[in-house]
């Protein structure tokens, strides 16, 4: 197993250097301009210092090869330093990737919107996971039953319906008309006593509502075919002849070789945490990494763009690799050895 993920580590070095070439060439390819958002009065000529301020009039490959250093190896030990308080290096001359928008370096952006991203996507998630896997198994089981039929639907309407449709509706709804919840999340909100957490709890209710019925619903077809594959399949009839009892054979046998295609929907559904639900976020103005990149995008500031985009194709690669790990400790019949 060890030598297997080392592998597996070693192969997505030039998989990640070949995808933050792509990133970086394709954005840097694209029509943008910095300075286009500001005033029509500045000349040209302090234009195109600014534009030369920002790095842009260097060849490609030098750009590039900043870049990756400022990713690889300076923000890496820059972290090292505020993590440990130690000093590695002369730390005050270290290049940083910075925003255009802001001047400010693009890791401590993230990791200032990352805990919103957490509280509301990340909980959703969970939540989607914990409760579309019990509806998968159920439905899957008594298949056709009022509870398939009423399960069906609602994770086809969650599913096909999409968030900003429901996240406006629920606005109408549960915000202006009855008043239960605040319509725009307070980023700013404290929690230090019960009201402040009751008041955190009241403003994360829809977007995660929101985004749980969306995750569920993908999640609870796709455990539910996985499990109707395996309901008939011979090793199922041998288990209950043997007198096992339903219920081992359902949650031990059926549900533990069912959920090796779903481990991989759900590891790779992961990174989505970390990249935040951009329409989601725009409906109930969390500023979390969602909304970071759409105003990245909107500004044309390519150096955050970039590097999200590239913690994003990091974050994949890595929870790929834990899928196919997983999947050893679900099917005793694959071995990496």
């Amino acid at each position: 197993m060890l030598r297997y993920i080392v592998r597996r580590l070693l192969i997505a070095i030039p998989t990640l250097v070949a995808i933050s070439f792509v990133v970086f060439a394709l954005l840097d390819l694209a029509p943008s301009d910095p300075t286009g958002n500001l005033p029509l009065t500045i000349p040209l000529e302090v234009r195109a210092k600014i534009r030369e301020s920002l790095g842009l009039g260097q060849p490609f490959v030098i750009r590039y090869a900043k870049w990756m250093r400022q990713f690889f190896i300076n923000e890496p030990l820059n972290l090292l330093e505020e993590t440990f308080d130690i000093t590695v290096g002369d730390s005050e001359n270290r290049l940083r990737v910075l925003s255009w928008q802001t001047r400010s370096p693009v890791v401590d952006l993230v990791r200032e919107r990352m805990p919103q991203t957490l509280w509301v996507v990340g909980l959703a998630y969970l939540l989607g996971i914990l409760v579309a896997i019990p509806i998968g198994i159920v439905s899957a089981y008594r298949q056709y039953s009022i509870f398939d039929q009423v399960g069906t639907f609602v994770s086809m309407v969650g599913f096909s319906v999409p968030t900003f449709f429901t996240g406006v509706l629920a606005i109408i709804i549960f915000s202006s008309g009855l008043g239960w919840f605040p319509s725009i999340y307070d980023t700013t909100l404290v929690v230090t006593d019960w009201t402040s957490l009751m008041e955190q709890v009241r403003q994360m209710v829809m977007p995660v509502t929101v985004l749980t019925l969306f995750n569920a619903a993908q999640l609870s077809r796709f455990m539910r075919s996985s499990m109707l594959d395996n309901l008939n399949l011979d090793y199922v009839r041998t288990a209950r002849s043997k007198g096992m009892r339903e219920r081992i054979v359902l949650l031990i046998h059926v549900l533990r070789n069912s959920m090796i295609p779903v481990v991989t929907l759900i590891a790779l559904g992961i990174p989505t945490i970390f990249s935040g639900a951009i329409i989601t976020e725009q409906i109930f103005r969390i500023n979390g990494l969602g909304e970071l990149l759409i105003r990245g995008i909107q500004n044309s500031d390519i150096p955050l763009v970039q590097t999200l985009t590239f913690i994003f194709a990091i974050l994949i690669v890595i929870f790929n690799i834990a899928a196919d790990v997983a999947y050893g400790a679900l099917d005793p019949r694959i071995r990496y050895d």
